[in-house]
């Protein structure tokens, strides 16, 4: 395909979470067992002193493409199994997204330190659940909030940046700083569908679990079934949610390995 690419309407948003589910619902039991594997594996990796809280990070390129590729796979009918949590290593493209993973290391660290610098560090406690108490909280709203934007500020244009640039490396064997490059400019391209498509995923993350924890809670008053509900309803959700990212990316770029683009025809849409 070449050519400029055609603006991506906004309710594209929306189709992309509905074929996220429609690939989950093909293979539910293997797309599970792959996220329960990276799940495992990234818990034994934080065993390792000092390396265990950098290594998840440095690798989710690298297991971000194992998901891109259990899509595919589900597209065309093929079967998902465990093993591919390890097709990003056998890629020839594996040290650079290894650098992709250095990369969004550095930029984690620089939105953390920004945003403490606004306020100590209260609202990354407060989202790593650091048992702030309701006082603190008050006392601390105000350079929390500073925080917060801060914190939006720099993570929106780095998310924009990491969000293709993985399969854009692996898929369309772009060099590192070219796929960083053609992923900013085509989320900025869709930006109306990619805001619906938040916009969606935050109303689903937050009403689906609230609205059974009342129901569960009404019929039977235990917070412990609700507990053992909820979490493997949390766990297909964020699996639907992965394999959602998917389609963000054949709407641009196409599929893989059938008729995608070159390297050099993908970044002639965007001009």
């Amino acid at each position: 395909m070449t050519g400029v690419m055609e603006k991506i309407p906004a309710k594209t948003g929306w189709l992309w979470v509905k074929q996220g589910f429609a690939l989950f619902r093909k293979q539910p039991a293997e797309m599970s067992t792959l996220f329960l594997s990276y799940m495992f594996l990234m818990l034994a990796l934080g065993i390792i002193p000092v390396l265990g809280q950098m290594l998840p990070l440095i690798l989710i390129p690298v297991f971000a493409m194992s998901f891109m590729q259990a899509c595919a796979q589900v597209e065309k009918g093929e079967r998902v199994y465990p093993n591919l949590l390890l097709v990003g290593f056998r890629s020839p493209a594996r040290n650079t997204l290894l650098k992709l993973g250095l990369l969004y290391l550095l930029a984690a660290t620089v939105v953390v330190a920004a945003s403490t610098l606004a306020d100590g560090g209260v609202f990354w406690k407060a989202m790593m659940g650091g048992g702030l108490s309701a006082d603190e909280l008050e006392k601390s709203a105000g350079s929390m909030r500073m925080a917060m934007l801060i914190a939006a500020a720099l993570y929106v244009p780095a998310a924009m940046a990491f969000w293709y640039a993985a399969p854009l490396i692996m898929w369309q064997r772009m060099t590192l700083g070219k796929a960083l490059f053609y992923s900013f400019f085509s989320v900025r391209r869709a930006g109306g569908a990619f805001l619906l498509y938040a916009l969606a995923w935050i109303v689903i993350a937050i009403m689906v679990p609230t609205l059974i924890s009342m129901v569960i809670t009404l019929l039977t008053g235990s917070f412990n079934i609700v507990i053992f509900i909820l979490l493997p309803i949390s766990i297909i959700l964020t699996v639907v949610m992965y394999c959602s990212f998917y389609p963000t990316y054949t709407a641009l770029f196409g599929k893989p390995g059938n008729g995608s683009d070159s390297p050099a025809q993908a970044g002639d849409k965007l001009v």
